[in-house]
């Protein structure tokens, strides 16, 4: 297919395009047809032209933050994807996380009123016209609440406002890049590896959830529920009847920034306590529950005034089933340990074999490939280790070898890659593997009492009384077929009918094979002895045993032709 310009997506197509252009592929540009849609032939700029590499990243980085917030979210997707873009790249638009222009505060206001249906000064008796932080979607205020009736002082809170005519700007903008994947997946190598339509969709869909801050606050408590039994974690709680699907009001975490703690501040801190019960934490969300906050950059995790660790932003979650949580932790142990036979494994049997890819799996290539890239860790600094990088270097070289691994994979890399810089943050000796390796077992335990729910234990229960109550009964049955002597055993081989034919066929062969063999040497032997009967000048009966074999030579060479013939005939499928 061709890209078609609808009128309504031709800015978006331009914009895309120039970044095609810009930053390298115009390739893509020249063949989806988006030539069309520029002004002017822009400079072609190139890695080979710019050297200043860094330079170029912070440029994308800067132009995806002035075409929308679509393409922030998009930009902060590909900051954790290793195997599409360069490390500078990566590095670059990780930025996109905080670094986002606020909107005014007469919007604010405008907004908070319409959702909640009253004045501002109504519903709160503080609220700060200056965010505290700013988002792709939103952006969040400080707020307190008004004394209650009985006269308990106002709840201090924080109040989440999406950005102006958010839904509106999505539609035209995840329209365009519908058209663009589409292309991208049907004509390009790329496409056909890293299936661009199902990433759109899962960004869809995950886009969706995030615009309703009302599953935010589900998410909230989900979460706040699953850890309450981790003390030094904080997750703020909603207030349900001040949360709309557009405004989300919950409780004020005061803190600091990982990222902006000092030399000082560390010394009062027990990092290597929290930076194990944050990676212990992230553990059981992902590989228990089920149920996982899946954007945990340090922007999202703040330390509180009094050492513990708050959790922000559930608006990004990710959910695993529970076949895949298996395969996951088998995976996540194979890596920890380096056993690269065990982890090659695994990735056959979660990953997918891309259809239409010209090349074929080539298993001791890929295979050698995962013993690379896990061998080069094994020996390596408790500083340069990093659990999330090698997932995502995994994640490639499956993908290169056409094995397209699960979502769920990628925001677990994703995920694991933000706690190893954050695990560093609180504690510079954190080594995630031993941190895997040391948890394996307790979180095995908790799979297994999770599993062990009355509604299983009631299944397995009734299908043990069933094979107890069905047992006799079989056992009667096979006891009286043995005793009838009508016990038979049925074994799928080769048909012997079929098998028995061709030794006849082959034995036929070598028999008129030895025949015409004896009439040439007998014929050789009468040609010495001089009889009256000669044929040509020759002894008579000698030329007929030679006329003999040379009939019967023809005719198995005929026969032979023709039976092999008739039986690839046989075969062929009507």
């Amino acid at each position: 297919m061709s890209i078609t310009l609808k009128p309504e997506y031709l800015k978006r197509y331009k914009d895309i395009a120039m970044l095609f252009v810009k930053y390298g592929r115009t390739d893509l540009v020249t063949s989806s047809g988006l030539d069309a849609a520029l002004g002017e032939d822009p400079k072609v700029l190139t890695d080979s032209d710019n050297p200043e590499v860094e330079t170029k990243a912070e440029e994308l980085t800067a132009d995806l933050e002035a075409m929308g917030p679509i393409y922030v979210k998009i930009g902060q997707v590909l900051s954790s994807r290793s195997d599409l873009l360069p490390a500078a790249y990566t590095k670059a638009l990780a930025k996109l996380q905080d670094n986002i222009s606020p909107f005014s505060f007469g919007e604010v206001e405008k907004i908070v009123e319409e959702e909640l249906g009253v004045r501002l000064s109504k519903a709160f008796s503080e609220f700060e016209a200056t965010p505290l932080a700013t988002a792709s979607l939103g952006q969040v205020h400080h707020a307190r609440m008004r004394t209650t009736a009985d006269g308990r002082p106002g709840r201090d809170v924080v109040v989440k406002v999406q950005r102006p005519n958010m839904r509106e700007e999505l539609n035209t903008d995840l329209g365009a890049l519908q058209d663009i994947t589409e292309f991208l997946d049907e004509h390009t190598e790329m496409g056909k590896r890293q299936h661009f339509v199902q990433m759109l969709a899962e960004f869809r869909k995950n886009l969706a959830r995030e615009l309703d801050y009302r599953q935010e606050s589900r998410n909230l408590i989900e979460i706040g529920n699953n850890l309450k039994e981790f003390d030094r974690i904080v997750i703020p709680k909603p207030v349900e009847d001040y949360t709309t699907s557009r405004v989300l009001t919950m409780d004020f975490v005061t803190g600091k920034k990982i990222t902006s703690l000092g030399p000082l501040a560390h010394l009062d801190l027990d990092g290597k306590t929290l930076a194990d019960d944050l990676f212990k934490a992230y553990l059981q969300q992902i590989l228990v529950d089920g149920v996982f906050h899946a954007d945990p950059h340090p922007g999202n995790i703040f330390i509180t005034d009094d050492g513990k660790l708050g959790l922000l932003d559930m608006g990004m979650i990710g959910r695993i089933s529970q076949a895949i949580q298996e395969k996951l932790l088998r995976l996540l142990l194979a890596i920890s340990e380096s056993r690269s036979d065990q982890a090659t494994e695994i990735a056959l049997k979660i990953g997918d074999r891309v259809e239409g890819l010209e090349q074929e799996l080539n298993y001791n290539d890929f295979q050698r490939n995962i013993t690379e890239l896990i061998n080069a860790q094994v020996g390596a600094s408790v500083e340069t280790i990093q659990v999330g990088k090698i997932i995502l270097d995994f994640s490639q070289i499956c993908s290169e070898n056409g094995l397209r691994m699960p979502s769920e994979l990628t925001m677990l890399a994703k995920c694991l890659l933000n706690l190893d810089d954050i695990g560093r943050a609180l504690d510079p000796e954190f080594d995630p593997n031993a941190a895997i390796r040391a948890h394996a077992y307790e979180i095995m335990q908790r799979r297994m009492i999770k599993d062990a729910t009355p509604g299983n234990i009631f299944a397995a229960a009734i299908e043990a009384k069933e094979f107890v109550q069905e047992l006799p009964g079989r056992v009667n049955k096979v006891l009286d077929i043995l005793a009838t002597n009508h016990f038979k055993i049925q074994v799928d081989a080769i048909a012997e009918e079929t098998l028995i034919e061709g030794f006849q066929k082959v034995s036929n062969r070598i028999t008129t094979g030895l025949i015409l063999a004896a009439l040439i040497i007998g014929a050789s032997m009468l040609m010495h002895v001089q009889t009256a009967f000669t044929m040509f000048g020759y002894p008579g009966l000698a030329i007929i045993c030679f006329l003999a074999a040379a009939g019967g030579g023809f005719w198995l060479v005929i026969s032979i032709a023709m039976t092999d013939r008739a039986s690839r005939q046989k075969k062929r499928p009507h």
